[in-house]
């Protein structure tokens, strides 16, 4: 979390490291003090709670500073990229409260600037063209100990080099058989330094530039040139990226002759406990159908806990209490339920669900009289008004709210047992029913009509439990999700293990519950608080005839706790 400091009786927010050299360029006046970021996602996937910290970051930084921010997309890997990543990033970052205006880029955008530098790179003898095939490549390069071997194709000739390059952009050579690689040093302790590709061959179609282009370059070699036509002074990058930084300045020293250079700076990457945030293995989930899909509400996707009822406030405030790191650490996940559940606390109303049902009879209750109940919706939300619950004879309560034989500190119902049903009367079980299998079926109770909710001095019992009148009730599929993984690290095992082998069976729970008939008109992505049972969210495939909820977090408050 970020620590506070008192000025002149006020606390505020001590700055992150990024800030603090952004403040230290804007007073060397480096860049005419302008603050410019981008987030750069790939479009082979969709976006997960840690592009959410790096959108907020990149997003944020521009805001506080009075600068832009552009949204671009690396569309350099048409083999894996879809036009439906595209549109799902738009509507994730615009979901999170953020807003690129006018500056939506792609990498393609400068396809024909980038193969003229590489052309430059050639004539200028920084570049040339090898044969031999991508783990021949990788073997030559050795290990950081040891220098790497020369390519035996290291010193073409810049006519041979040009027209093997102007061959490889034809089409004229198979995937595979040639790459344009940097001269730079076979020896450095670097490894990304040792004469790195930059462009492949790739006869795939473009989503943008369709089958213009069958060569493509490569992420080091788009991303700084990319930065600088788009005039970002500010290159914000996960850690991983801090040993490609002096890649990042090669190239814009090779082909860059201005005073402005956009420069990268580094923070930790956010690493959730429970999780996993590799692409691939949530493609994998996904193609292998251990889930229903990208949004799937136990995903870490921004739409899997958009549709799970994550609120952006939240994840916002999720990813300033995590702050900006130098140093890669683990967050409990816990503190992103915290985050959802203190914001849904002030904005959810509360309402009455019962899902698994116990009748209970209130046998002094006059039969067929219905009695509507005025109930508030939102304690915390002092514009949320009030709402009508009808309460009757035949009421429904959770199951493990009765037992047969309760313990001294049981404060819920059994026999000769009193406890208040929230917003109504006290009752007392006088008996019950139960079936062949010895299951109870029905309670009987009577109320005391003198202790109305809300009616003057009450009496007082230890137990209130929620519950819904039975003919009223709605009906509802309830989804109750928990987390996908039993393991804090889903990523930690043994030699050929498979990160799968950690998924919950327990991650996924059905119920058919009964809510307060308030809820009938409810729209998906409405979301509610069940009182005493959590938050839960009105699913995308409910529907007018099949009320369905999801569950977005429990009500227990157990990272709190744990760090008081």
């Amino acid at each position: 979390m970020n620590k506070t400091t008192e000025n002149s009786g006020e606390a505020t927010k001590s700055k992150n490291f990024l800030e603090m050299i952004i403040d230290n360029d804007i007073q060397k006046g480096k860049n005419e003090g302008r603050v410019h970021t981008r987030f750069p996602p790939e479009p082979n996937g969709y976006l997960h709670i840690g592009h959410a910290k790096s959108i907020c970051l990149n997003f944020g930084l521009a805001e506080k500073y009075n600068g832009k921010c552009n949204l671009r997309f690396d569309d350099t890997n048409p083999s894996k990229e879809e036009e439906e990543y595209v549109n799902s990033i738009m509507e994730d970052v615009k979901w999170l409260g953020f807003d690129w205006e006018d500056r939506l880029f792609y990498a393609s955008d400068y396809f024909d600037q980038l193969y003229e530098w590489a052309v430059k790179l050639i004539k200028d003898g920084k570049a040339y063209v090898d044969d031999q095939s991508a783990d021949l490549i990788s073997e030559q390069r050795g290990v950081p100990t040891r220098p790497g071997i020369d390519s035996p194709f290291r010193n073409r000739s810049v006519e041979e080099n040009l027209g093997l390059f102007e061959r490889m952009k034809a089409g004229e050579f198979p995937n595979g058989t040639h790459v344009l690689r940097a001269k730079i040093d076979m020896a450095s302790p670097n490894m990304h330094m040792r004469d790195p590709v930059l462009y492949r061959i790739m006869h795939s179609k473009h989503h943008r530039t369709g089958d213009k282009w069958c060569i493509y370059p490569m992420y080091d070699f788009a991303h700084g040139q990319s930065d600088y036509l788009e005039g970002i002074t500010h290159s914000i990058c996960t850690l991983e990226f801090e040993i490609h930084r002096p890649l990042y300045d090669w190239f814009l020293d090779q082909l860059i002759d201005t005073d402005y250079r956009p420069r990268q700076h580094e923070f930790a990457r956010l690493n959730l406990s429970y999780t996993v945030m590799s692409k691939r293995k949530l493609l994998e989930l996904v193609t292998e159908k251990y889930v229903s899909g990208w949004d799937d509400p136990r995903m870490p996707t921004i739409s899997g806990l958009r549709r799970r009822g994550y609120t952006p406030e939240a994840i916002r405030n999720f990813a300033d209490r995590v702050g900006v790191a130098k140093r890669e650490n683990v967050i409990d996940v816990g503190l992103l339920e915290f985050s959802v559940r203190e914001h849904l606390n002030k904005v959810a109303p509360r309402i009455f669900a019962v899902l698994d049902p116990l009748k209970v009879i209130i046998t002094n209750y006059p039969e067929g009289k219905t009695e509507d109940l005025i109930l508030e919706n939102n304690p915390e939300d002092p514009e949320g008004g009030n709402r009508v619950v009808p309460f009757s004879r035949e009421i429904l309560i959770e199951r493990d709210d009765f037992m047969e034989d309760p313990p001294n500190k049981f404060f819920r119902l059994g026999p000769g047992r009193e406890v208040r049903l929230k917003g109504a009367y006290i009752i007392k079980c006088e008996d019950y029913k139960k079936d062949e299998n010895g299951n109870v079926t029905e309670l009987y109770c009577t109320y005391d009509p003198e202790t109305k909710s809300g009616s003057g001095e009450m009496r007082k019992v230890k137990g209130t439990l929620h519950w819904v009148s039975e003919a009223e009730s709605v009906d509802a599929e309830i989804r109750i999700y928990d987390r996908l993984f039993m393991n804090e690290s889903p990523d930690d095992l043994e030699e050929g293990g498979d990160f799968k082998s950690n998924l919950n069976p327990e991650s996924l729970k059905i119920v058919k519950g009964k809510i307060e008939p308030s809820v009938k008109n409810a729209k998906p992505m409405d979301k509610f608080q069940f009182q005493r049972l959590g938050y839960y969210c009105v699913d995308l495939d409910s529907s007018a005839t099949k009320l369905i909820f999801n569950r977005t977090v429990t009500l227990k408050d157990t990272w709190a706790k744990m760090n008081k």
